[in-house]
């Protein structure tokens, strides 16, 4: 048999080390598809001449393009036989990814957990996205459900991985030359600093966006993730192809600068849940809430944590749990991240 019908739960072994085939070189063109599929607009990533004035040689490829791509790199091997993407961890942007670069995969089980009944279990992976010199730009933690094969296979040894609640923002990785002493905030599109976002606040970020199934498919193959979930619709007894979630995540982070324009890089993933499904023709929102606010040793950057919300058209303002702290019917997102700002 040569085609590869992936893997399922019992496919794993925990402490295994799963190279993902196929890097890739990404270029303007990513980066240019990434700005019309989702109305992402923060300066750094837009602008050459910007990214200069900050201290860098020229604008990186966008944070979620670094992740989107070392993340579906990993789908044929960890997640084609996915019923559900539960979670991340841990998640740490090391280094830039600059037009040229190629990037690949590399993926360590680190937990497993056969489910109560007994078709399904989780896997946990940690996940390290390398360049073409082999040095890790990006890791992070993510948990997914996955079917097995044979109902009869017995079940592994569980260990469940003690996962930080947070990324320490002592270990957050300041890219090396950035400097905003001569941040231009006019050009950036707002005038919010860090020292004008306080731990508590809430941003309702106003927009949305609808969601058609031809651009969450383009999406979707832009980061060949070949999830069955997201393109065959005979796989859901429903009928409907399952939005990816990255595509939610980028539509949310986009949505974001009305209120958090200076929020410019994503350096670190401390918690993700992809809440409820999301499918085509639905409108997403989104909100911010800051988490905490940290200096760093760079020249005029500082970092703040946020809460990012998406939610379908409609949700209550702010609604995130239920009494029963379940997420709300029309909560999709809950994204916990660092992120660069000027002081």
């Amino acid at each position: 048999m040569k085609t590869n019908p992936g893997r399922f739960f019992e496919d794993y072994a925990l402490g295994e080390v799963i190279v993902h085939a196929v890097p890739r070189t990404v270029s303007g063109g990513e980066r240019a598809l990434y700005h019309a599929l989702y109305p992402a607009r923060h300066a750094l990533y837009s602008s050459d001449e910007f990214a200069r004035a900050s201290g860098l040689s020229a604008a990186p490829m966008d944070d979620l393009i670094a992740f989107h791509t070392v993340f579906g790199k990993t789908v044929p091997d960890i997640s084609l036989n996915a019923i559900a993407n539960l979670g991340y961890a841990e998640g740490r942007w090391l280094k830039p990814v600059w037009p040229g670069d190629t990037l690949r995969s590399e993926s360590t089980v680190i937990g497993l957990k056969e489910n109560s009944n007994g078709k399904s279990g989780v896997v946990w992976v940690r996940t390290r996205g390398l360049n073409q010199a082999g040095e890790a730009v990006l890791e992070y933690v993510r948990w997914v459900m996955v079917r097995k094969r044979d109902l009869a296979a017995p079940a592994p040894e569980t260990v469940a991985p003690e996962l930080a609640a947070t990324v320490a923002a002592a270990d957050l990785v300041v890219p090396s030359g950035l400097d905003f002493t001569r941040y231009d905030f006019g050009l950036a599109g707002e005038a919010h600093r860090w020292g004008d976002y306080a731990v508590g606040e809430k941003i309702d970020h106003v927009d949305g966006v609808t969601v058609e199934e031809a651009e969450h498919m383009l999406a979707t193959r832009l980061w060949q993730n070949t999830a069955k979930v997201h393109f065959d619709a005979t796989n859901r007894e429903d009928g409907r192809r399952l939005i990816y979630g990255g595509h939610v995540i980028s539509l949310a982070r986009a949505l974001s600068f009305n209120g958090l324009a200076n929020a410019q890089m994503i350096v670190a993933l401390n918690a993700g849940a992809h809440a409820n499904p999301f499918f085509s023709g639905d409108t997403v929102r989104a909100w911010s809430e800051v988490l905490d606010k940290a200096e760093t040793s760079a020249p005029g950057v500082g970092a703040i944590r946020l809460r990012l919300v998406a939610v379908k058209h409609g949700a209550a303002p702010f609604a995130l749990k239920g009494e029963d702290g379940k997420y709300l019917p029309d909560v999709l997102l809950d994204l916990d991240y660092w992120a660069l700002m000027p002081l």
